[in-house]
């Protein structure tokens, strides 16, 4: 197995624990757009919005699975 095999290996695991536990996730993820948006002074904060509720229904959907 070639190290680009195992990195694909070690994601799709990450994915799969993600999406099983994506109700416990929401909250690091607002926290993390809230540290973004504070170092930024606001400035993305549309641009945060958008990414942290793409990054929420990613989880969703892959809970859904």
């Amino acid at each position: 197995m070639g190290m680009f095999d195992k990195f694909k290996d070690v994601a799709e695991k990450a994915v799969d624990a993600a999406g099983q536990h994506a109700d416990k996730l929401d909250p690091l993820i607002e926290k993390a757009g809230d540290a973004v948006d504070q170092k930024t002074g606001g400035k993305f904060s549309g641009q945060v919005d958008a990414a942290q509720e793409a990054a929420k229904k990613a989880l969703r959907e892959k809970a859904g699975e």
